[in-house]
């Protein structure tokens, strides 16, 4: 089931090649895929199987090459996923009571997960043994990695990757992407908090250890501000075992002076260290900023 496929690679100006563990016939159907349809009951199998693959865990949609500390794009696992909207007919699930008529299937492989009633998981996305999810919602092509808790109301977009024990607190919403191909997802990664309320969208990176104040914003253009120098840090990522919260900076436009969103980093973590929320909480509170 080797073959090659494009991936994007952060930071890199030209696409690299990376071997995904899916089979090269989805390439092959991806460049026709205007011709198909739910009647092409081939070409479905194929797809259903690369989609299962990605179910399981066994191929994700983007990754960290920790060699170059870049985000890298498997297209092969996004185009898979979007040939299956082409490829699968509507259909009606159900769960209980509830009824859902849609071309992507509910997620039935939950082993080892701590399901809360009223959580929505769809086919496509992985959630590895040990995570929990409260009443939310995990978009296909997601990666939620184990120790990690969907709170209430929290959203994992398609294909975002999130890391192990990271805490997406009550309503925060972490941003999809699944077209372009190539276009990188966001990546929250180990040991992160996302505090509620909080949005994470446009292919921007929370990095290892890293605490969102609730209500926070970040996009891949934020800029990222650090408060006790002053010094602009690498936009769109909050940085390595850090604290952030939402801030405003003021720019001059020809119509006046208007504030803009942007991250605040107040405090650098001790790499490495699990967060002890007293100190987390009154780092907050000292800026106003629980959650």
């Amino acid at each position: 089931m080797a073959g090659v496929a494009g991936a994007l690679a952060v930071g890199l100006v030209a696409v690299s090649e990376l071997t995904s563990p899916l089979s090269s016939v989805i390439d092959e159907l991806w460049e026709r895929r205007a011709e198909l349809s739910p009647e092409d009951s081939a070409a479905r199998a194929e797809v259903v199987a690369a989609v299962d693959e990605i179910d399981a865990g066994g191929a994700r949609v983007a990754f960290v090459d920790r060699g170059t500390d870049t985000v890298v794009v498997d297209e092969r696992a996004k185009r898979a996923i979007l040939l299956a909207f082409r490829l699968l007919p509507m259909a009606e699930s159900r769960a209980g009571d509830f009824r859902y008529h849609d071309r992507v299937p509910l997620k039935t492989r939950l082993d080892g997960v701590r399901v809360v009633p009223g959580a929505i998981a769809r086919w496509g996305a992985y959630i590895a043994p040990g995570a929990v999810l409260m009443p939310s919602f995990v978009n296909v092509g997601a990666y939620v990695d184990t120790g990690t808790m969907v709170d209430t109301w929290a959203t994992v977009g398609s294909c975002a990757q999130i890391g192990k024990n990271v805490h997406l607190s009550g309503g925060a919403g972490i941003g999809g992407v699944l077209e372009p191909p190539n276009a990188v997802p966001v990546v929250v990664e180990d040991e992160c908090m996302i505090g509620s309320r909080s949005m994470v969208v446009d292919g921007a990176r929370v990095r290892e250890g890293a605490v969102l104040g609730a209500g926070s914003i970040l996009t891949k253009t934020t800029h990222v501000i650090d408060v006790e120098t002053g010094a602009e840090l690498t936009p769109g990522e909050a940085p390595a075992w850090s604290v952030c919260v939402g801030g405003t900076r003021m720019r001059k436009f020809a119509g006046g002076e208007y504030g803009m969103p942007c991250l605040l980093m107040l405090r650098r973590l001790p790499e490495g260290n699990r967060h002890d929320k007293t100190e987390l909480n009154a780092i907050l509170r000292d800026h106003g900023a629980n959650g």
